[in-house]
């Protein structure tokens, strides 16, 4: 099981000093909104690739907003022990961030990605299913990335060179199309890779919750619609990535009239089905929403588990409170049954008095935080 046993802040959010030890497989923070749960949470998820649970820019996440902020982590698996550090790196402007893994500069986000895996749901996720297509495709590509670390590199260099092809086409000017031919065969490469990562994640997400993974919460079907993963369903990988770049050279004149490339993997959609009722999840009332985003986490993170050889670390946000008594039970027994550990928050300690005398609980208050029995 990968455990976190010590979380260390300095000057991170509104906490300017803290070192917490955990020794339970579920860990509550609990206390007045305002007090720094969240922030906590958040802390944890910097331990990992990536942007964090709320996606901050770095400047953002120091004390007072401005200045030097550090996170490190104590963690245990299989291996042995480990520590993760991150903080506001001292060179390369304000938006870089450094991580260390024992004390080394880690070559890569990937790097860390390897050892660590963190999922998280939060009240901001409750719009997933009404915002854009882009935040469904943002919030599968986490997905992704906690079962193949190497995937933001794939997604972050497709952009890249899709970028600099929109930049090329907007130029004003005849741009040279060795070139453009060069951008769009880097674009079908990293964007095919891209789209065939999550199409195996949402077949195998689907297998998941149809097999009955997420216990009493309702199954998702999930639905990915991407012009890469069309083909990738009719051809192999080399033919269409050449169907791709056949298509980009054909509409380079359309592009450049819209001022972007108006196809590829970037346009993916993920759609969300509640089985049992077969009605699209953005028709669904909240609760039925809020229970489809769990499902699709407890799936996500059995998936994890047997894949990785470890459950991810779970940051469950004010969850139990927005779930019924018989839905915070379903919850409580699939966290005991998931080979991981678990963070979760509250304004009040009774959402959780179902969780199990193992777990430890903290309570924030304006002096600080100290573990404090459940009740």
């Amino acid at each position: 099981m990968l455990r976190l046993t010590r979380l260390r802040l300095s000057r991170f959010r509104n906490h300017h000093a803290l070192d917490l030890r955990f020794a339970a497989r579920a860990v509550v923070f609990a206390g007045p909104n305002g007090a720094g749960k969240t922030n906590l949470l958040e802390a944890i998820s910097l331990l990992g690739p990536g942007r964090g649970l709320r996606g901050a820019r770095v400047a953002e996440l120091a004390e007072g907003g401005a200045g030097p902020w550090a996170v490190s982590g104590r963690f245990e698996d299989a291996q042995g022990p480990f520590e993760i550090g991150t903080g506001a790196a001292e060179e390369g402007g304000a938006e870089r961030r450094a991580f260390f893994l024992d004390g080394e500069r880690a070559r890569s986000q990937s790097e860390i990605a390897e050892r660590v895996a963190t999922v998280w749901i939060t009240p901001q996720m409750d719009r997933l299913f009404q915002e854009s297509a882009g935040a469904r495709r943002r919030f599968l590509d986490r997905l992704v990335l906690a079962l193949e670390p190497h995937h933001a590199r794939e997604v972050a260099a497709y952009e890249t060179a899709m970028a600099h092809r929109n930049r090329l086409l907007g130029g004003g000017r005849r741009a040279d199309p060795a070139w453009l031919a060069g951008l769009e065969d880097a674009m079908a490469r990293h964007g095919v890779a891209a789209a065939a990562s999550r199409r195996a994640l949402v077949a195998r997400l689907n297998a998941a919750m149809a097999g009955g993974v997420a216990g009493a919460f309702p199954a998702a079907h999930l639905e990915l619609r991407c012009p890469a993963g069309a083909l990738l369903a009719e051809m192999p990988a080399l033919a269409a990535e050449e169907a791709l770049r056949a298509a980009w050279a054909e509409s380079r004149a359309k592009d450049a009239a819209a001022g972007a490339t108006l196809s590829g993997p970037h346009r993916a959609e993920l759609l969300f089905t509640h089985v049992e009722k077969a009605q699209p999840a953005a028709l669904c009332s909240t609760g039925e929403q809020k229970a489809l985003l769990v499902s699709t986490v407890l799936a996500h993170a059995a998936l994890i588990g047997r894949a990785r050889g470890f459950a991810p670390i779970l940051l469950l946000d004010e969850l139990p409170a927005h779930l019924d008594a018989g839905r915070r039970a379903a919850l409580f027994a699939a966290l005991a049954a998931l080979p991981g550990q678990s963070f979760l928050t509250g304004t009040e300690a009774h959402p959780f008095q179902a969780i199990g005398a193992e777990a430890e609980f903290f309570a924030l208050e304006p002096g600080g935080i100290r573990p404090a029995p459940l009740g």
